[in-house]
This record gives structure tokens, C-alpha cells and sequence, in this order.
């Protein structure tokens, strides 16, 4: 088909800006694959002068499949306005008429394909049609229902490419995966880093949908596929996510998510441990001949038949890998007359082979690589023998390796450029700018052949960036940024550089650069992986405060720190910075009295290198047993964290542990499918995600349950349609609860291993067609009541009659991950997805404490059987211990949050709200007390009036939305004042005492006169209850705070608004704050303004922006003291921790 006239005008018009503007080799790359151009051509135009000129000539002598080819390469390439010049005139070939033609089908293929991420077919290229065909009828088999499918092989066997090139199918696009085909390279990856993967999957998915379905990246792997399951199965029902390069099984718990997945792998067993119907395809270990010799025949340009007799004896000894017959190729391309050099090359030269048990043929890669390399010029080897330092699976900009160099940006690029077209490095085309790595394999080979100038390797790499960073870090946040902050550690550790490696990680502006720009998990990452060489002061610093660091706006690390013990290099070192910043007039706080402050967790554990799945209690409280990703099982001592024992106790990952009521067996559960005890191993279909004793050894029995929708006790019970993800013995051992993904809650006598009930969790919910998965259940001590855990909720039922009796909900965007009723008492400790722990009174409904400090999800929470402790394990890796009592009583001096006190020359008034309505005021030297009755509701609070005579007239509000004028003396009601619609939140006098303000849960604030007891102004605008309001010390402003968070400084002589502070930064999740703006209070000056919510924060009244935030321990900061010299703060949190901070000078 000819060139439209249409399209060829449009070249011709745009002609010289096209000949001005791109860079051929970048197109005709893409031009290729999609086989509009060939090699020919390419070298044609590659050896004239103006390259552009040529390939617009030879455009305008192509058909409409190059003028869209062309176009496609454009938008990959990222030249959107030359695209943008192109689309009027582009060929509709992309109709539903013109679908099944051969030029539609490949225009609509390359469209999805490219949409998704799938890699463009090599431009050396050898069908497999066998395997290919294969791996297609496989895809076939998730045309109706979800599945995973398995491509494995050795690395080197075209797993990828053949993945790749199974989808390049219209007709399988179309009837199997019209939803899309999405590409996510995986490879050795820790979590943190498959997040960011999964972040970026997630964020294409979303772009496709309308700017309102954009939302915040998820913060944690639950929630990531959460979100990702949300996605594929309500956004994208039919569509194929393929993961490439796949190590661990973890990893795919990740993608368990009822969706269609094919994976590329070296193990064939890695989705035994997740969920659906499974599908296989092995690729063999190597090329037959005929494929290998038609490699070399592509690369060389001849014919098979035309090919010398060493080409069989090369692909004979290359014992058909792909990879090292691609990279004699590569050599043979460059000099086509050195058969039989790279023959006895590969038949003669003795190289050191490596791991000699592995399953790869090193001996061929060796002798490849090997001759690959010999033919660089000497200082390229050099340069390349650099690359030993990049860690596996890790890609890096052309701009690291500037600075390793010392070359320029372009220099660097072109020797890159080399090295890919010699098969010795690979590119990815895709990201922006180009990206650089090894294949493992390669990388192996260059580890071996320089192992013992490993060392000076990375030293050189860290000197190297020494001197070009010497005035500071890069904090850009582009790769190169990226690269230096994530592996600068790394390099240092390898290079032995211990010193300069302790004094990097013990730097404050290190940790802030670094917990900025990726976060806190890479920090807690580099103190445990480092751990040999650094103490654990900075670990648990992070440990403590790495929640705060993912506050946006960042918060100040400096004054996180000062929050340290005084004998902590932490807090040396903040209070040596923030003292020298204060100097400039910077902003910070010591807290003074933190040493009379017991630490609420009593104790952290850092058991295993990996996520804590799961811990518990010995039955005498001893003993600690843990597990996880690190598929061991550990004991530890309750009282030290002193490990007793490891025991190695599965293939894959221990999801569940539990020790018998003798304490003498431990029982663990796993991925791999298997129960294991001391004594016993048992199997179910998949895996297994709970285990339990019974509570007493008259009758010891296990339960277990698993994916396979089983549950095992002595027999098998069956009742559920769904998996099955915790069981629990009641505390008699009557009954057996078992929770499962199909909302329900099936209650068995364990006598007869009978169904007893059905408790319907999933109608509690209102969204009826939302899955409902109910993660576990816990009985109270008395058997009466079960306790169970689904979405965002605690739902408590009565067992006889299966009546809801409690219910307790969290917000929409933290799930209940666990819950465990305490066995002495009325306590029930909830475990979020928010990285909290919450402890609640079940009688009385009421949340008794927040338990802050992990940093990421927590799993599993357990009272010891005495009930004054409690453990939580987290995805953070550590296991904490909280004293259960002082978590829910004062571990230091505790103050009233509805008291108040007043300072009146020499004497100290103190009152406090009664639940009688009634307000109490004693003047504390002389004990003299008065009792002040006349509200209706709860009395808020109450102020004197300073200038009145002998100070006797105070004023009180109510909820009842009066303020109400009385004399002290006799107790007598002067005035009663009918002031808003709604309940008064807080009220404030003027210092002059002329004017006093009122402000109401009605969203308005009022300004009253004190002669008349006349409103001069009623000051709207809050869009939430206004709770808070306070005049500046020369009485021309008064600032108000609401329940959004939000502060508003207005004009008292007119009630303008002159200010709003924190407005800017308020995070989408919550305000500015961490909750409501209690109290407000300004300097002398009345240039500064503290106010209290969640934290305390300092501000610049002027400007409306914040100068400090002080995160204490609890929150919900009711009112703040303050000296007045505004350098001492005093207030108290909500779980009684009395702070006392001084301004830093």
C-alpha cells in the first residue's frame, strides 16, 4: 500500500523540522521492530552524512505502516510536538473495519503492547513456533477465569523474549486480554524496591482512568496490592500482567489477587505458594543447532547454508544458549573473518569457571565474555571492568558513571553505547534517560575475573564521589540522585571504609537527605544490614520516629532528634546542630523532663532479616517465639530479647508460629504448604496461613487452616467457599472459630468437628457487593462473646444468639490487620495497617491508648497470658513489647485534659468540670473552694476577667452556646449570654481586658465587648468547628483554630481576615496538625504563634508558615502552658506524658 497523499504532503511540510530535530538511530531502533525498515536500510542511512535527511527521504518512498510506525517512534521517544505535527495526516488504520488487515493488526498489537511496557522484539530475532505455541494455548486457558502461567528455564533461555513475542498476538489481544497487556520487570528486589515497582504498575493503570481516580501512591506492600487488586478486578477485568524475572515467592504474594499472570522464572515452584489455577511452560536450556546457527546468520548477514564449518563447532561449544551465542554474534558482526580466532578462543583458553555446581553452563559464558571483552580498546576494559561494583538487577544512568569516570555526560554515553553493541551491557530503551545494566550472568563473570580488587573497586567509586560531591549530597531526586543516596552505603561497606561508612550513617543530614528523597524503610534497611560495624543507637531512633519521617512536609530530623536520650550521640549531635542553627534565629525545642518519661515499649526485638509475620507467647510468659520471611523460626527470652534458639523450619516463608500450653512443641505453618511441630509434618493443597494449640493439655490438639479452604484439627472440617486465614480455640477449648475470605465466621464443636454456627460478618457491611475478608477472630475470657476483624472495622457478637454487640471502626484508609482480646481483663489490642497499635476497653467502648513506634503494617498482636504485656510484630522486622499498664495510665506526671490554671499575682487558681455540669474552682493556697451551678451541659472551660474589680468576675461556656458572668466571691450569675447556634468550644479575654472572643462548633468565631457585653464582629469563613481562639498581647489580632487544622488571624478593630496559616502543605489524608487546633498562644512581640492538635507547631504570623513541629508521643494535645518569655512550653498528651520544652538558644 502507497504512502496517502495526505500523510506524504504532511512529511513534506514538516520536513526540515524533522530534519532539524531527531536523532535517527533512536527511531529506526523502533522502526525496525516493527519490521517497516531493515537492516540495510538502517546501515544506509547510518553512513550518511545528515542521517535525518535520509530517513525522511526513504519515508516518503515507504507505505502508511511507516509513516505510523514513524509516528509511534516519535511519542516513545518523547518527541510529542513533532508527533503532534504527524497526527492530522495519520492513516486510519486502526478502525474496526481494518482490524483483521495486516497492517491494522500490527498497528493495534504494537499499540497495546507499547502501552503496557512490553519490550520491542531484538532486532536479532529467531522464532520458536513449538514453544511460542505453547505458551499461547496456555494464555487461552485465563481467557474466562484468572490463573497464573509459568514460563521457566535457565537464565540465558529467552524466557523474556519469548514471553514477550506469545503476545504479540491480535487475536489473542482481542479475545483473551482486551483490558491490556501490562510488563513489570521484577529480578532480585527487596520490598521497599518492589513497591516502587508496584507504585509505578498502579500509577499507569490510574493515568488510563479520569484525573479524579489519581490518588497517593500506596505507602506499604498490603496496601500496594490492595490497590492493584482494586484495579485489575473493577478497572481492568481482562487484562495480563506479566512479571519478568521472578526470584522469590514472596514476591508473588504481592500479585495473589485473583488476576491473570504469567510469570518468567528460573523456579518452577514459586506459585505453590499462592492461589488460582496454574499453568506451565518449561523452556529448554539451550538453542537447537538450526536456531543457533540462524542467530549468527542474522548477525553476519549470510545465509545458513552459506555459513564456515566452525559455525556448528561455536553453537556446539556455546551448547546453545541464547545469551552466548548472541554475544559471538556480536563479535563476529564487528569482524566477520574470525571464526576460527573466536573458536579456539572458546576451545583453548582456560578460564576460571564459576560456582561450579550452578545450573548454568559458565564454562561457554566465560570464554564469551572473555573474548567479548579483548576486543574493547585497553582503556574500555578498564572502564568496564569498573562495572564489577553494580549490585545484580539494579540499573544506573549514564550520569553515575560520569562521576565514577570523570568524563563527560556524552563521552560516557558513547562508550555505553559500545558496550551494548557488543552484547556486553544492556539498555533500557523505555525510561528516560537511557538506562545501564549487566546481566547477572555477565556481572558474575566480572565479580570472578577481579575478586581481589573488589575492594579498591568500590573504594574508587566512593573517592570518586567524594570529590565531586564535596560541598554536599545530590538531593535532586533524579537516577543519579537516586543511585548515589540508595547505594553510597553499600559501596562504602564493600570497600571496608568502616570509619567513614559509621561517621555517613551517624549524620543527621544524611539521615534527613536520605529519609527524604526514598524514604525511611532504605534507612532502617542500610542500620540492619550494616549492623556489625555501627551501634544501634540511630536503628532505634528511626525505629521510633520513621513514621514521621513519611509526614509531607518533611519534617525536621533535627528536632526529632532532640526528642533522644541526653546521653544518646542522636541527641548530641542535634543539640550541637540545632544550637548553631539557632543562631540565625532557626527555631528548635529540648524536651527537658524526657528522662523521667519511661519508654512505652519496654522492648524491641530485631529477630529476623525480613517481615515479622507472626509471634506469640510461651504459656508461662517466658518465652518469645517469632517467624517470617527469613522461613526460620526464633525463641527469644520475654524479659532480654536474648535468643535462645533458631531453628530452620521451612522452604518458604513461616507464615504462623505457636507453642503448645507445656511449651514443649512449637508449630509453624508456610507457604510451602506444610504444618511442621516437633513431632509431626502435614500437608494441605496450599498453603497454610494459621496454626493453634488448644489452651490446656487435656486435650491437645492443633488446628490449622489454609488456602485450600480446609481447616484440619484431628479431622478435616469443611464449611467454607473461600480461603481460610486464621482459626481460634475459645478460651474452654469447646469451640473452634475460623475466619475466612468469605465474610462469614463458622464457629465447630471441637468434640464432634461439627458446624455449630454461621456468624455473617459480611452483612454488617453496608456495600454488600464489596469483598468482605475477615482476617481473624479472638474470644473473650468468659467464651461469651467472639471478636472479629474485616476492612476497617471490630465487630463484637454475642455467641449464642451471633448479635452484633460493639462495633468498632477506624477510618477508610486503615485496615484492621488483627485483633487479640486480653485473657484478664477487659482489653482488646487492635493491630492497623496505619503502623498503630491500639488498646480498648471493651465495656466501656472507649480507646484507652495509641502504642506508636513500628514502621510499617503490623501483623499480629498478643497479651501474655497474664495480661501485662503485650507484643506486636510488624513488616518493619521487629517485634515490640508494651507494659500493658503503664500504657493506659500515666508513666510520668498527669494532668487533667479538661483542667485548667490560672496565675493571679501570688496565688494559683485550678478548676475543673464535674459530670454534674457544675464548675469547681479552688484557690490552691488557701484550699478554698466554690462550686458554680447554672449550665445545662458539659461546662467547657473558664477565664477571669483580669481588669475586674478585685478580679472577682469570671467568665464560663457551655455546650448550651451560652457564656455565662459570675462573681466568684458569692457564687452569684451576673450576666447570661445567648452567644452562637452551636455548642462554645473555647473563649479567650483580651490582656487589656476590654474585649473577649468566643468561638463555636456553628464554624464562626465572635468578637464581644467586655462593658456592654455587646458582638461587635461575627468572623466567618472556618469550614469546621472553630475550636480554638487567642488574642496577640497588643490586642489588634486574634487568631482562631478549627477542626481541619486550619489557623485564621483576624483584624480585632474590623474582623478582617489577615492571615490564613496552613493552608499550603495540608496533607490529603489528614490536616496539618494530626487533628483539631486546641489552643493558641502568641509571643510578646506578637511575631510568633504556637498552637496545639496533634503536634505542637511554631509560626511566623507575618508570613503564615511553619518554623517548627514538636511530634510527642501520644497525641490529641488539648492546651499548651506558656512562659513569658515564650521559651517554655509546657502540655500533655493524650495518654499522660507530660512534656516540658525549652526553646534551644
Amino acid at each position: 500500500m502507497a504512502l496517502e497523499e495526505g500523510a506524504r504532503s504532511c512529511l513534506l511540510r514538516c520536513r526540515h523540522r524533522l530534519e532539524e530535530d531527531i536523532k535517527p538511530p533512536y527511531l529506526m531502533d523502533h522502526m525496525i521492530s516493527d519490521g517497516v525498515m531493515t537492516v540495510d536500510e538502517e546501515e544506509r542511512i547510518t553512513t550518511q552524512v545528515n542521517q535525518a535527511v535520509s530517513l525522511v527521504e526513504l519515508l516518503l518512498m515507504k507505505d502508511n505502516r511507516a509513516y505510523i510506525s514513524f509516528y509511534n517512534a516519535l511519542i516513545k521517544e518523547k518527541y510529542e510536538d513533532l508527533a503532534i505535527l504527524l497526527f492530522p495526516n495519520l492513516p486510519r488504520t486502526l478502525t474496526d473495519g481494518q482490524k483483521n488487515t495486516s497492517d491494522g493488526s500490527l498497528s493495534y498489537v504494537q499499540a497495546v503492547l507499547s502501552e503496557g511496557g512490553v519490550p520491542q522484539r531484538p532486532v536479532v530475532f529467531v522464532s520458536r513456533p513449538e514453544l511460542l505455541n505453547r505458551v499461547r494455548e496456555k494464555l487461552y486457558r485465563l481467557q474466562k477465569d484468572p490463573g497464573w502461567i509459568t514460563v521457566f528455564g535457565m537464565a540465558g533461555s529467552g524466557k523474556s523474549v519469548l514471553a514477550a513475542e506469545a503476545v504479540r498476538d491480535h487475536r489473542l489481544i482481542e479475545d483473551c486480554f482486551p483490558g491490556g497487556i501490562h510488563w513489570l520487570s521484577i529480578g532480585q528486589v527487596e520490598k521497599p524496591d518492589l513497591l516502587v515497582k508496584i507504585q509505578s504498575l498502579c500509577f499507569r493503570l490510574e493515568q488510563n482512568l479520569d484525573s479524579q481516580s489519581l490518588s497517593r501512591p500506596p505507602n506499604s506492600l498490603d496496601e500496594a496490592k490492595e490497590r492493584l487488586r482494586f484495579l485489575m478486578l473493577r478497572k481492568y477485568p481482562r487484562t495480563l500482567l506479566i512479571l519478568d524475572d521472578i526470584w522469590d515467592s514472596t514476591v508473588l504474594k504481592a500479585f495473589d489477587i485473583q488476576c491473570r499472570l504469567l510469570l518468567t522464572t528460573r523456579n518452577r515452584s514459586l506459585t505453590d505458594s499462592v492461589s488460582g489455577a496454574k499453568y506451565e511452560v518449561e523452556v529448554e536450556s539451550g538453542l537447537d543447532e538450526s536456531k543457533g546457527l540462524e542467530i549468527l546468520a542474522l548477525y553476519t548477514k549470510a545465509k545458513v547454508q552459506g555459513l564456515p564449518e566452525e559455525a556448528r563447532s561455536i553453537v556446539r561449544e556455546c551448547k546453545g544458549s541464547p545469551l552466548v551465542v548472541s554475544l559471538i554474534g556480536a563479535l563476529l558482526k564487528e569482524k566477520p573473518n574470525r571464526w576460527r580466532y573466536y573458536l579456539c578462543q572458546l576451545q583453548q583458553k582456560q578460564f576460571k569457571r564459576i560456582r561450579k555446581s550452578s545450573s548454568y553452563d559458565y564454562d561457554a559464558l566465560d570464554q564469551a565474555m572473555a573474548a567479548s571483552i579483548e576486543v574493547l580498546p585497553d582503556e574500555h576494559q578498564d572502564l568496564y571492568k569498573d562495572l564489577t561494583v553494580i549490585e545484580k538487577d539494579v540499573k544506573i544512568p549514564a550520569k553515575v558513571l560520569s562521576v565514577l569516570w570523570d568524563l563527560e555526560q556524552e563521552e560516557v554515553e558513547d562508550i555505553l553505547e559500545e558496550f551494548v553493541n557488543k552484547s556486553l551491557l544492556f539498555v533500557d530503551n523505555n525510561s528516560k534517560p537511557y538506562l545501564y545494566y549487566l546481566h547477572d550472568l555477565q556481572l558474575d563473570f566480572l565479580v570472578e575475573q577481579n575478586r581481589t580488587q573488589l575492594e579498591d573497586l568500590h573504594t574508587k567509586v566512593v573517592r570518586q564521589y567524594q570529590q565531586h560531591y564535596r560541598y554536599g549530597p545530590p538531593t535532586s531526586g533524579d537516577e543519579e540522585c537516586l543511585y548515589w543516596i540508595r547505594f553510597l552505603t553499600y559501596h562504602m561497606a564493600k570497600a571496608n571504609l568502616s570509619q567513614e561508612l559509621y561517621s555517613l550513617m551517624f549524620s543527621l543530614d544524611w539521615v534527613s537527605i536520605k529519609a527524604q528523597i526514598m524514604g525511611p524503610a532504605h534507612l532502617i534497611n542500610d542500620y540492619v544490614e550494616f549492623g556489625p560495624i555501627l551501634d544501634k543507637e540511630f536503628q532505634e531512633f528511626l525505629s521510633l520516629n520513621g513514621h514521621q519521617l513519611e509526614q509531607r512536609p518533611f519534617p525536621d530530623v533535627v528536632q526529632l532528634a532532640l526528642s533522644q536520650p541526653h546521653t544518646s550521640e542522636v541527641y548530641r549531635q542535634a543539640l550541637q546542630q540545632a544550637q548553631d542553627r539557632a543562631r540565625s534565629g532557626k527555631l528548635y525545642f529540648d524536651w527537658l523532663n524526657k528522662s523521667s518519661v519511661e519508654s512505652l515499649s519496654r522492648l524491641v526485638i530485631h529477630p529476623h532479616q525480613g517481615a515479622v509475620y507472626s509471634a506469640c507467647f510461651s504459656h508461662d510468659g517466658t518465652r518469645i517465639a517469632s517467624c517470617g520471611t527469613s522461613k526460620t523460626v526464633k525463641v527469644f527470652r520475654s524479659t532480654s530479647g536474648e535468643k535462645l534458639i533458631e531453628i530452620p523450619a521451612h522452604d518458604d516463608e513461616v507464615l504462623c508460629c505457636a507453642f503448645s500450653p507445656d511449651g514443649h512443641l512449637i508449630a509453624t505453618c508456610s507457604s510451602d504448604r506444610k504444618v511442621k511441630t516437633n513431632l509431626i509434618v502435614e500437608e494441605h493443597q496450599e498453603q497454610v496461613n494459621h496454626c493453634q494449640f488448644t489452651n490446656t493439655t487435656r486435650r491437645l490438639l492443633l488446628a490449622t487452616c489454609s488456602n485450600d479452604k480446609f481447616l484440619n484439627v484431628k479431622n478435616t472440617m469443611f464449611g467454607h467457599f473461600e480461603p481460610v486465614s486464621h482459626c481460634c480455640f475459645s478460651p474452654d477449648d469447646k469451640y473452634l472459630s475460623t475466619s475466612s475470605n468469605d465474610g462469614t465466621v463458622k464457629l465447630f464443636e471441637v468434640s464432634s468437628a461439627n458446624e455449630w454456627k454461621t456468624i455473617n460478618v459480611r452483612s454488617m457491611f453496608a456495600e454488600n457487593d464489596e469483598e468482605v475478608l475477615v482476617k481473624c477472630s479472638t474470644w473473650t475470657t468468659d467464651s461469651k462473646r467472639i471478636i472479629c476483624a474485616a476492612r476497617n472495622a471490630v465487630l463484637v457478637f454475642d455467641v449464642e444468639t451471633s448479635d452484633m454487640l460493639l462495633e468498632i471502626r477506624t477510618n477508610r484508609l486503615s485496615m484492621v490487620q488483627y485483633c487479640h482480646a486480653c485473657p484478664t481483663s477487659n482489653l482488646l489490642a487492635i493491630a492497623f495497617s496505619n503502623y498503630a497499635v491500639e488498646l480498648w476497653d471493651l465495656e466501656a467502648n472507649k480507646k484507652m491508648a495509641d502504642c506508636s513506634g513500628h514502621l510499617s503494617w503490623v501483623q499480629r498482636v498478643q497479651f501474655s497470658p497474664d495480661g501485662s504485656q503485650l507484643l506486636s510484630c510488624s513488616y518493619d522486622q521487629t517485634i515490640r513489647l508494651w507494659e500493658t499498664k503503664k500504657v493506659h495510665t500515666s508513666s510520668a506526671i498527669r494532668l487533667k485534659r479538661d483542667s485548667d490554671v490560672l496565675f493571679s499575682d501570688e496565688e494559683i487558681i485550678v478548676s475543673a468540670a464535674d459530670n454534674c455540669n457544675r464548675l469547681q474552682v479552688w484557690k490552691w493556697q488557701s484550699g478554698e473552694c466554690k462550686v458554680l451551678q447554672g449550665h445545662k451541659e458539659q461546662v467547657r472551660c473558664f477565664s477571669l476577667l483580669p481588669n475586674s474589680p478585685t478580679s472577682t468576675r469570671l467568665l464560663s461556656w457551655s455546650f448550651d452556646g451560652t457564656v455565662k458572668v459570675w462573681d466568684i466571691e458569692s457564687g452569684e450569675k451576673l450576666q447570661d449570654i445567648e452567644a452562637h447556634n452551636g455548642a462554645i468550644l473555647s473563649c479567650h479575654v483580651s490582656p487589656d481586658g476590654c474585649f473577649f472572643a468566643t468561638t463555636s462548633a456553628d464554624k464562626t468565631a465572635k468578637l464581644w465587648l467586655c462593658e456592654s457585653w455587646q458582638c461587635l464582629q461575627t468572623l466567618r469563613g472556618h469550614q469546621g468547628c472553630v475550636r480554638s481562639c487567642r488574642f496577640s498581647w497588643d490586642r489588634r489580632c486574634l487568631a482562631t483554630g478549627d477542626d481541619n487544622g486550619e489557623i485564621r488571624v483576624w483584624s480585632v478593630k474590623d474582623g478582617s481576615l489577615l492571615k490564613i496559616c496552613s493552608r499550603d502543605g495540608k496533607d490529603g489524608m489528614d490536616s496539618l496538625h494530626g487533628g483539631w487546633v486546641t489552643d493558641l498562644h502568641f509571643s510578646p512581640d506578637n511575631s510568633l504563634l504556637v498552637s496545639t492538635g496533634g503536634y505542637i507547631k511554631w509560626w511566623d504570623v507575618e508570613k503564615g508558615e511553619a518554623l517548627q513541629t514538636f511530634y510527642p508521643t501520644g497525641s490529641s494535645l488539648k492546651s499548651i502552658h506558656v512562659s513569658s518569655n515564650f521559651s517554655t512550653f509546657v502540655t500533655i498528651d493524650s495518654i499522660g506524658i507530660l512534656y516540658i520544652l525549652q526553646r534551644v538558644m
